[in-house]
């Protein structure tokens, strides 16, 4: 499996969203490998998406790394206490990104247990905080490059059918709150499509 390249983040948001399903998002840490298959996404498109972080241009050092280019983690706290990965989208300058809702796991299950302290394999990553904890993902990995070799997504080879719904949790958002750049796994198959 090949690591995704450059040229693949350095899109539009809700395109990369969307091509994130299916692929491998894979965390090489000092305690082991833990890697998942991306099961859910979603878009947030800039300055002027008002659910964005940089919504009308916000640039603070929380934001930084959304002004990366494309392929670099952005990595906050909600609640003062979960991290949420996002990867960032489109060139330098254009601050956009893309959250990871949830993964099926695959390597490192035990250690993705014990990071979770729970034996529910379907619990582990099912929300951004969860998978997160799960992965090992914190501040400390913030503005990591994606296409290096400790936090990256690998092409799958798989093909995934998808869903497209409205994000979660952004009332305040206005008119935003009901764009369909939420994207979700349905169903999967490996190999070449005929």
């Amino acid at each position: 499996m090949e690591k995704l390249t450059r040229e693949f983040y350095e899109r539009d948001a809700e395109c990369v969203a969307h091509d994130l399903i299916g692929k491998i998002l894979v965390h090489d840490s000092n305690e082991g490998r833990t890697s998942g298959i991306i099961t859910e996404t979603e878009a947030y498109k800039g300055p002027e998406d008002k659910a964005a972080h940089s919504y009308g241009g916000r640039r603070t050092s929380r934001t930084e790394a959304m002004y990366l280019t494309g392929g670099h983690a952005y990595i906050y706290l909600i609640y003062g206490m979960h991290h949420c990965f996002n990867v960032t989208a489109n060139f330098a300058g254009k601050p956009e990104a893309v959250l990871v809702r949830g993964l099926d796991p695959l390597d490192g299950l035990d250690l993705m247990k014990s990071r979770r302290k729970t034996q529910d394999r379907k619990n582990l990553c099912n929300g951004p905080g969860k998978l997160c904890a799960a992965m090992g993902i914190t501040r400390e990995l913030y503005g990591a490059d994606l296409c290096g070799t400790e936090l990256y997504i690998l092409d799958s080879g798989i093909h995934a059918e998808i869903t497209a719904s409205p994000r979660i949790n952004i009332d305040y958002a206005e008119e935003y709150k009901d764009v369909l750049w939420r994207f979700s796994i349905i169903s999967t198959r490996r190999g070449d499509p005929q």
